[in-house]
């Protein structure tokens, strides 16, 4: 079968590999769309510390069952159109216990610390597939990289009575938006790329702010009548919005930090005892941000060409990594059409 291998550090091929059959308690599935996510440029790059080469990557899945293994449920069934929850759970750890599988010790996700699904065909225990008849294959595929952006907007217990920043309008955080916009919240989308902000303001974000062009602090002051948002979601990954993530939120606010900066942050302690600032991590995404996210989807007139920069065969998939390494910021969600 075909599959996209990215071989080294800024080396991606087209490869060959042996069609994968299902053991006791899988499904095969051929995929329809995957999609490229952050972490699969970071491993391209060479920048991703948990990977090792060769690698799959690709972990955003729309397909739909091909085979079904021993020991599957009767419910699943050959031709029905899903996705896959992509990561692996211990049930043994304390995240675990507390039934927070998305932040387990010893997660593995398809694509980074194992093989990915950038394949014409994979297999996954069933308990990872989440059918849906109803979404198309290009929802499908969206899934997943939204979920993360909506679990984070959990973490933070956004209501609508918060006012909430997101820094970074990529995949993740267009997916906070939306979670925070059907909490009732008002959203401030906050981006260096116009573009990105534009379809921001189409995904319910009530104001805009291109901090590279404009003062982030003077536009706040004005939004907030000079409070700050109570709730402020990094999904940049960037050491100049995770402090300002801190300085501009407000008193007893809280900030949920999604992106992974480059690297290491210094930060002045004052700040976050004087505003007793609730500041936590969010990490991947649990089973009722699947469901969250489906629910939107289905119920929804989203359009998706928004969020979907461009959809490429296989083929052209290593040329279409290469200049989206070169330029990063004008592009949201490459997939890969098999």
């Amino acid at each position: 079968m075909k599959a996209i291998e990215i071989t080294k550090a800024g080396e991606m091929q087209v490869v060959e590999r042996d069609m994968p059959q299902p053991a006791a308690g899988e499904v095969l599935l051929k995929l329809k769309y995957v999609g490229f996510c952050g972490s699969d440029l970071s491993t391209y790059l060479g920048k991703n510390p948990l990977v090792q080469y060769p690698r799959i990557p690709g972990h955003e899945i729309s397909a739909v069952i091909e085979g079904i293994g021993t020991d599957v449920p009767d419910s699943f069934a050959v031709g029905q159109s899903v996705t896959v929850v992509p990561y692996t759970n211990c049930g043994r750890c304390t995240s675990c216990k507390k039934k927070r599988f998305n932040a387990c010790r010893d997660n593995q996700t398809l694509g980074v610390q194992r093989e990915g699904a950038m394949a014409e065909y994979i297999v996954v225990p069933w308990q990872k597939v989440l059918k849906d008849e109803s979404l198309s294959d290009l929802q499908l595929a969206l899934v997943e990289p939204l979920t993360v952006g909506f679990h984070a907007i959990d973490n933070g217990q956004v209501t609508d009575i918060d006012t909430v920043m997101v820094f970074g309008c990529g995949m993740i955080g267009s997916g906070a938006i939306v979670r925070a916009k059907l909490r009732g919240a008002t959203v401030i989308a906050v981006d260096i790329d116009d573009s990105k902000l534009e379809v921001a303001k189409e995904l319910g974000a009530m104001y805009i702010i291109n901090s590279k062009d404009q003062n982030l602090h003077e536009e706040l002051e004005k939004i907030t009548n000079g409070d700050g948002p109570t709730v402020v979601i990094e999904a940049a990954g960037n050491p100049i919005t995770y402090k300002a993530a801190i300085e501009e939120v407000a008193f007893a606010g809280r900030v949920v930090c999604i992106g992974y900066a480059g690297s290491e942050i210094e930060f002045s302690t004052k700040l976050w005892v004087q505003k007793e600032l609730e500041i936590m991590g969010s990490r991947n995404a649990n089973p009722s941000d699947f469901e969250a996210v489906m629910k939107y989807l289905r119920e929804r007139d989203l359009d998706e060409s928004l969020l979907v920069s461009r959809i490429v065969d296989p083929e052209d998939a290593p040329e279409t990594m290469k200049e989206w390494s070169e330029a990063p910021g004008k592009i949201l969600k490459i997939l890969v059409k098999f």
